[in-house]
């Protein structure tokens, strides 16, 4: 019998556990009927909350689920990266706790992949039903430039829910950057992708760990991750700035010979002055920030740590 491990990452989520846990359940029949048997990993990523004494509870009345504890919040690309590490199955998927993966999609996302045409079946939202208007336009902005700036396929609207193969997944574990943006890398290590859209769903419990912020500082991350645009982009911006610059002196150079008074027009001298300063600091801004990524990755350090779990082997990665 074929085994399905799926990955579970959470963060605060006490309130959410016990219904994911009817639903998957629920599934898990379904799959023993189609001859594949299934494991849960939960990642616990250093919650505040009873989320670790609910996983222990489930862990402790299904053997079925695996579980395992950060001794901090790491993100949670860290803890995908650890699901992925501790997963057996052949098959592999990732989703959230909070329902908006509809855990319905699994069987049939399971049936595309058995017909060995795809490596991965992944999900996207066709709307942004419930979300502020301002999020929604940012996060279609986002993927929008990315499609301009990067060679990876990143898709509109593309969930972390998805199901993939075991060489899909060993081709994902090859990649040990400490710095982490998971649906880049989808994309980055290839294999056909079966794509399946749904309707947004929002939570029925808690609320969302993702804030405005966070949101724009992971897109940060992705940019800096998948593009060298934005370095090239200060570099044609300073040559740019360089060209009008030396215009500008040849024309202030034949004013003050025909005409003379060299010191008129000191305010809007101030103000170019100023512009150029705020573009060089922004320029500065875009090297130090692959800069800083660079010097995290050099350090070496653990994508993760964990205090606690039921799964045998090294807890550090």
């Amino acid at each position: 019998m074929e085994l399905m491990s799926i990955i579970v990452p959470c963060y605060n989520e006490q309130e959410t556990l016990e219904d994911y846990y009817r639903e998957i359940n629920r599934i898990r029949e379904q799959l023993e009927n189609m001859e594949c048997s299934l494991e849960v990993i939960l990642v616990d990523d250093g919650s505040k909350d009873a989320t670790l004494d609910g996983m222990k509870k489930l862990a402790h009345e299904n053997s079925w689920i695996r579980y395992l504890s950060f001794t901090r919040n790491f993100g949670k690309e860290a803890a995908i990266y650890a699901g992925l590490t501790h997963a057996r199955g052949d098959w592999v998927g990732l989703m959230d706790v909070d329902l908006q993966d509809p855990p319905g999609l699994i069987p049939g996302m399971l049936s595309v992949l058995r017909e060995k045409e795809y490596d991965c079946v992944a999900t996207r939202r066709v709307d942004r039903k419930g979300e502020p208007v301002i999020r929604s336009f940012f996060a279609r902005a986002f993927y929008k430039l990315m499609r301009h700036i990067s060679d990876v396929e990143i898709v509109d609207g593309a969930r972390d829910f998805r199901i993939m193969s075991r060489r899909y997944v060993e081709s994902l574990l090859e990649l040990k950057e400490y710095n982490r943006f998971s649906k880049g890398l989808f994309g980055w290590v290839g294999y056909k992708t079966k794509w399946l859209e749904y309707e947004n769903i929002e939570r029925t419990k808690g609320e969302t760990k993702w804030s405005f912020f966070k949101l724009l500082m992971y897109s940060i991350d992705g940019i800096v991750a998948f593009s060298t645009a934005p370095v090239r982009f200060a570099a044609w911006l300073g040559l740019m700035f360089c060209l009008l610059a030396f215009t500008f002196i040849l024309i202030i150079i034949g004013r003050t010979l025909m005409f003379g008074d060299p010191v008129a027009g000191w305010p809007s001298l101030v103000c170019i002055i100023l512009l150029l300063a705020g573009i060089q600091l922004f320029c500065l801004g875009l090297l130090g920030e692959y800069l800083s990524k660079t010097y995290l990755e050099v350090k070496k350090r653990p994508i993760y740590l964990c205090k606690e779990t039921n799964i045998e082997g090294k807890f550090d990665k």
